[in-house]
């Protein structure tokens, strides 16, 4: 008899495990959480944007107590105005920062090797830095609400947060600096570089509105309520109508800052989807 030796095939093993599950938008919003909490430039941002609102509440209604209140005073205006002028204003910083940040470090290959899905990745950091800002907003408009008129409760100039307006007021306010956060955002994902995207940024929503005055009065009335910024964002913090008739109402205007945030945040999204990192 003939005796066949059958040799064993060796069995291939793998070197590295299949993944269980791919990555999905939970498990990068959770990443990006890490991310953004981890910077120390996050927690000076914030913290620039609470003092200096509620240094701007303190002031202002300050000064009406030792001045007087004018015609048309609106108390919850006096105690928000700063978180809608000067909020705004700090929060595009951290909103660039967000993702410019990973382009000049490099650090966003690899963010793109964990997740290589870039829709999945921008939607994750929007929603992520959306949420932090808007949280600490909220937090710093009922701070510059309540701070605000305790000083003019002094003079009996304040008011509540059950009068007609004023709750709309105060979460309207923590609301727009989100909206300027996600402007910013996106133009940084466009830019890519923190100083261009900063600047492009400030230059529309302070620049533009202060050159509109310029222009002849019938033509800046009709032009100033579409602008990013300036005047047209006094509606926004008070709880009274508008003194200016030619102004949108607060939601006419925070639907007209959050159509030019869409409209940013859609150009990052095709930029960062369609473009090499």
């Amino acid at each position: 008899m003939t005796t066949t030796a059958i040799a064993a095939t060796p069995t291939r093993t793998r070197a590295v495990p299949p993944a269980s599950r791919r990555p999905g938008l939970q498990d990068t919003m959770r990443s990006e959480l890490t991310k953004i909490l981890s910077v120390r430039s996050t927690y000076w941002t914030l913290l620039a944007q609470a003092v200096a609102s509620i240094g701007w509440a303190v002031l202002a209604c300050a000064g009406t107590v030792s001045h007087g209140a004018g015609p048309g005073f609106d108390p919850t205006g006096s105690s928000l105005l700063g978180q809608v002028a000067l909020g705004e204003l700090v929060i595009v910083v951290l909103g660039a920062l967000v993702i410019t940040s990973e382009y000049s470090t490099g650090m966003i290959r690899t963010s793109l090797a964990v997740m290589p899905r870039r829709g999945v990745l921008y939607a994750a950091k929007a929603m992520v830095f959306a949420a932090v800002t808007l949280t600490i907003s909220l937090v710093t408009s009922f701070l510059d609400f309540f701070i605000g008129q305790a000083i003019l409760s002094s003079k009996h100039y304040n008011t509540t947060l059950t009068q007609p307006g004023v709750l709309r007021a105060v979460l309207l306010s923590a609301a727009i600096v989100t909206v300027f956060g996600l402007l910013a955002y996106g133009a940084g994902a466009i830019i890519r570089h923190s100083a261009g995207a900063i600047t492009s940024i400030l230059g529309v929503i302070f620049l533009i509105p202060l050159l509109a005055q310029a222009l002849p009065t019938p033509w800046f009335h009709a032009l100033v309520r579409w602008l990013p910024g300036g005047e047209a964002l006094t509606p926004i913090a008070r709880a009274a109508a508008a003194p200016s008739s030619y102004l949108f109402n607060a939601w006419g205007e925070f639907a007209v800052f959050s159509g030019y945030a869409v409209f940013m945040l859609v150009l990052g999204a095709w930029s960062f989807i369609r473009r090499d990192a």
